[in-house]
């Protein structure tokens, strides 16, 4: 009886261990931390979607019945080919590796049907198709992700991480199979670490891959858990186990450790300095891409696929019948770029026909086609498609597709307000995301938008989000004082470096993408007063949801007109933190828009973040002339808060 008590106990405790080993790393470790869709769009569906099911076939066959970690396929049929690539981390069981690729193959195909070439990586695989062989090339830049959890012991845990990650980057391109996991000892716990190269790279390639990615992970090692990724390599480091024990590999015969200590110095020196180059030589070589407008390098393979097609020229003669010669009953709006018209084309299909402001400048008859070119090559679900261009004299003329459900701004704050469901809602705030995201990072040329708001969000007839009037600006002469390289924004949404200092970036569309998310939960304009009892401030939005934050009344926030059981209330709290770490006071602590997808579509990291106090630049009645001569508005009818910096 002792014997079988001592068995039944023996068990439960396996059972138990195996119960936390499974909790902790056992799944497929399916958060999706990037996507990417290319801009260009197979020739011929039919052949190419024969194509892409044919090439994940057979890495599904490969994964499942061949047990590998790693594949690559091809179906070159027609003349549509599809190059495919699929690797998970070498400590997934099988099982688990299928599904991450299952997982992979759904995600992938939320791109535009036809899109020739896509990629998806999260923590546990990565899944990646070209219209072209891409097997032996990497990307040109990198993405990561840092927890916001600070280690106990921060200077030790950033001391022993340096030193597990320079060892992985040292390692990991002389190990077969280009993969490396460890785990060391720290006080009060480990470092269990991982860096993996696609086994198609060549030795030299994937130990620039990892430089890139080691540069870049240094600035999470104050946490307890970062990543670096890309298509080509993926670096990983956690105090939490993410793989078992058991799984790590003996990586000190690969670190050239039995010669003299200067001779591992010098090796270090040379592999740090060469990956602090290659990052100098990434950051400048955006200026000197610009320097060499209007013939711009691609970003990437993604895009390198197909060469920019030239936009549809429409006939003066036709846009004007097809607008009743530009009637006042076609005017769908008009703002700072143009107006614009409701048009029915001979064919019948219904468009959007914008007359830009061209001022008396002659430089826009050279840049005009080339631009325009440039912008119509933009092909996104989320960003609203530029179908062609007209010149006639002075006159410079766009033509869009046509969005029946108008604005979003219409929707929330007009005649319809309190229409839009919560689902609708969210889906909103994550389509502008995924569209700024590919502005900002996945097309030719990085496109910082300048004016993200409400009214440039137009909705579809499902209520799909696309944003309006990207590149614009770039349309336009630089004699427009209004509309110039200084300030191109709507007070009220405009980041303050952006306002008062005519400090550019892609931050600046970040912080107002933030401001839209909040006016998109609360329903309340980001330039209307909350008027509030005994508070000498007048509650502008941002004002009013950092307060709530700080009171920790989120929902406070939340539109009255939606029902709360249509909404799971954690999830409204971390999408209102959210907006608020892209209202940051610092651009640098601002999330970069493809980092604000995957906090919009997972918790992982939300939890622990903490929005510093951001800086109120708000629309009053009383003029503030001194500021705005100083940004180049000619609009006095706003001002800047008291508040200009954080407390």
């Amino acid at each position: 009886m002792v014997k079988l008590v001592a068995l039944t106990t023996l068990l439960m405790l396996l059972l138990l261990s195996w119960w936390r080993f499974e909790g902790a790393v056992g799944d497929p470790q399916t958060l999706l931390l990037k996507q990417d869709c290319s801009g260009f769009i197979a020739p011929d569906l039919s052949n190419f979607n024969q194509n892409l099911n044919a090439s994940f076939a057979d890495l599904r066959s490969q994964v499942s019945n061949q047990s590998k970690h790693f594949a690559t396929a091809q179906a070159t049929n027609g003349t549509n080919p599809v190059y495919a690539m699929f690797q998970c981390r070498n400590y997934l069981s099988i099982t688990h590796c299928a599904t991450c690729l299952a997982t992979a193959a759904a995600q992938i195909r939320n791109c535009s049907a036809g899109a020739n070439g896509a990629r998806v990586i999260y923590d546990g695989c990565f899944l990646r198709y070209e219209s072209n062989d891409f097997f032996d090339q990497i990307m040109p830049r990198n993405s990561i992700l840092c927890g916001n959890q600070t280690a106990e012991d921060s200077t030790d845990f950033t001391a022993a991480g340096k030193q597990v990650l320079m060892d992985l980057l040292i390692a990991t391109p002389k190990i077969s199979g280009f993969y490396a996991a460890t785990k060391t000892q720290v006080s009060g716990g480990g470092i269990y670490a991982i860096a993996q190269c696609a086994e198609s790279l060549a030795q030299d390639t994937c130990s620039e891959c990892l430089s890139v990615e080691h540069s870049s992970i240094q600035g999470c090692l104050s946490h307890t858990n970062g990543r670096a990724f890309d298509a080509g390599c993926f670096t990983r480091y956690s105090e939490s186990p993410f793989f078992a024990d058991n799984q790590t590999i003996d990586i000190t015969p690969f670190l050239n450790q039995g010669g003299s200590s200067s001779k591992k110095w010098v090796i270090i020196g040379v592999v740090v300095g060469g990956a602090v180059l290659l990052v100098i030589l990434l950051l400048l070589f955006p200026l000197y891409r610009r320097s060499r407008s209007p013939k711009r390098a691609p970003r990437g393979i993604i895009l390198e696929a197909t060469e920019l097609k030239a936009p549809t020229k429409y006939k003066y003669s036709d846009l004007k019948a097809a607008t009743k010669n530009f009637s006042e009953k076609n005017k769908l709006g008009e703002g700072g770029f143009g107006t614009v018209y409701k048009g029915t084309l001979k064919n019948g299909k219904v468009v959007a026909v914008k007359k830009l402001i061209t001022g008396k400048s002659s430089k826009i008859d050279d840049d005009f086609e080339s631009e325009v070119t440039l912008i119509s090559n933009v092909h996104h679900k989320n960003l609203v498609r530029l179908l062609g261009c007209c010149s006639k004299g002075k006159d410079r003329i766009l033509v869009y597709e046509y969005m029946a459900n108008n604005s979003l701004d219409k929707i929330l704050f007009g005649t319809k307000k309190g229409t839009l469901s919560w689902k609708q809602r969210y889906d909103i705030i994550l389509g502008i995301a995924r569209g700024l995201t590919y502005l900002h990072e996945e097309f030719h040329v990085s496109i910082i938008h300048r004016d993200i708001k409400t009214g440039n969000i137009l909705l579809d007839d499902e209520f799909q989000p696309k944003i309006s009037d990207f590149g614009l600006i770039r349309l336009l002469p630089g004699d427009q004082s209004h509309l110039s390289t200084k300030f191109a924004g709507t007070m009220g949404y405009t980041a303050p470096e952006y306002a008062l200092h005519g400090q550019l970036s892609e931050k600046a569309d970040t912080y107002s993408f933030g401001i839209v998310v909040l006016e998109i939960i609360s329903g309340q304009k980001s330039t209307d007063v909350n008027i509030v009892e005994d508070d000498s401030d007048d509650e502008y939005l941002l004002r009013r949801a950092w307060k709530l934050y700080e009171r920790g009344m989120h929902l406070e926030l939340v539109d009255k007109s939606l029902d709360p059981n249509t909404y799971d209330t954690e999830e409204m709290k971390r999408i209102i933190d959210t907006a608020l770490l892209c209202t940051q006071a610092s651009t640098a602590t601002r999330p970069a828009m493809s980092e604000v997808v995957v906090l919009l579509s997972s918790n992982e990291f939300v939890e622990h973040m903490r929005p510093s106090m951001p800086i109120f630049v708000e629309s009053k009645l009383r003029p503030h002339r001194d500021i705005f001569a100083a940004i180049g508005s000619s609009e006095s009818n706003a001002t800047v808060s008291n508040s200009i910096v954080p407390a």
